[in-house]
């Protein structure tokens, strides 16, 4: 398997997803859509999802074995603001 092919191929699907975010910001603990979408997109990948504190976003991959846990965190809010620019998103 060559990585950097699979992450080419995921671009468009990457992109869409970035700008459906951008398209739909939400502040901080009113991040219901955007959970939603995380949701739906963990579960079509088959991964197991979780909610916590009403709007963060858990998937958990479990392994085979016993071992090391790696844990990817990110934020998924927005700041309240005008943009500047015209970008249909």
């Amino acid at each position: 398997m060559d990585i950097k092919n699979e992450i080419f191929a995921l671009q468009g699907e990457l992109i869409d997803l970035r700008r459906h975010f951008h398209m739909y910001p939400e502040i901080g603990c009113q991040e219901y859509r955007t959970a939603e979408k995380i949701e739906e997109y963990l579960h079509a990948l088959g991964i197991e999802t979780k909610r916590v504190f009403n709007t963060g976003v858990v998937g958990l991959i479990r392994g085979n074995s016993a071992g090391k846990t790696v844990l990817l965190r990110s934020d998924m809010d927005s700041l309240p603001l005008d943009e500047r620019n015209d970008i249909p998103y």
